[in-house]
């Protein structure tokens, strides 16, 4: 058999062989757009439109009267624009947030006054709505409270309101608003304006603290969400990390269900074996001077 030939029959074999790891490498690629389906599902105007993320915000933002399923943020890539809001699941966090406010209010009340500079005898003259109108119309002032409560358990207050609408698919703009408006109606003037007078250092401090603070904690999430809640190594860790920073979603995911387990299963699946073949050519001595073969690979 002449040379020649040899080099065909060697050529046609693994054309052969290479087609059929194309045709597996292709089932192999439908099984993983199967796998991430729901990704595809929430950024592509309908199921036959290929997603692209360098458009993903303008394309939910367009698409999103059409679509009745909402991805979860942490399945989505990071975006300080990108909106998809769980409307329903941020009422809850509101409603969890004003009960925790009463909460923490009868906690301060508790306390001795030099933590919280309130004047209790003088404060409990006035009728509770009285004393709260009188507040509100001689506001805001420069107080006098803990360094403590201003500079450090405000601010993070903030970032917790922040993080209530952040992990609920609203993007850093929107987040904002929310945290502002819980950490001024909600609290300093609503709640806290039933014990004193509207603080200066408060509607600042909160929350643009929650904004600068509230980012970073959502970047930190992400890390552990795509960690599978695990940070260095540890799974409580992780937890711990995720219930400090986000409290308030953390608290309420344990009744209602947390949309960010299972990352790892989402965007990791697991593909099963596969085989790759591929032909090559190359210079080598004899048969006029090339070579030629496939070459294959067992992945599982």
């Amino acid at each position: 058999m002449s040379c020649s030939r040899i080099r065909s029959g060697l050529l046609a074999v693994a054309l052969l062989a290479c087609s059929t790891a194309t045709f597996a490498a292709e089932r192999r690629v439908v099984g993983l757009e199967a796998d991430t389906a729901v990704i595809e599902r929430a950024v592509a105007f309908d199921a036959r439109a290929p997603m692209k993320y360098e458009l993903e915000s303008e394309r939910i933002a367009e698409s999103s009267p059409r679509r009745k399923f909402i991805p979860c943020i942490y399945d989505m890539p990071y975006s300080i624009t990108a909106n998809y809001p769980h409307y329903k699941e941020l009422w809850q966090n509101t409603a969890v947030l004003f009960g925790a406010g009463f909460v923490t209010l009868g906690v301060l009340e508790l306390l001795p006054e030099n933590a919280t500079a309130w004047n209790k005898a003088e404060i409990h003259k006035r009728p509770v709505f009285d004393r709260w109108w009188h507040n509100v119309k001689s506001g805001p002032v420069w107080d006098k409270d803990n360094p403590m409560f201003n500079y450090v358990l405000h601010p993070y207050g903030g970032a917790a309101y922040y993080m209530s609408a952040r992990s609920q698919g609203f993007n850093m703009f929107y987040s904002f608003l929310y945290g502002l408006g819980v950490s001024t109606f909600f609290w300093e003037y609503g709640i806290e304006a039933f014990m004193e007078i509207p603080s200066i250092q408060d509607l600042f401090v909160t929350p643009i603290g929650g904004i600068l603070i509230g980012e970073t904690f959502y970047r930190v999430k992400r890390y552990i969400v795509e960690h599978d809640y695990c940070l260095l190594g540890s799974k409580f860790l992780g937890t711990f990390v995720a219930f400090l920073v986000d409290p308030v979603n953390e608290v309420v995911n344990l009744v209602r269900g947390n949309p960010a387990h299972g990352y790892s299963k989402r965007h990791q699946p697991r593909l099963g074996s596969d085989i790759v073949c591929y032909p090559w050519l190359r210079p080598a001595p004899g048969c006029d001077g090339h070579a030629m073969g496939f070459t294959m690979s067992l992945t599982f």
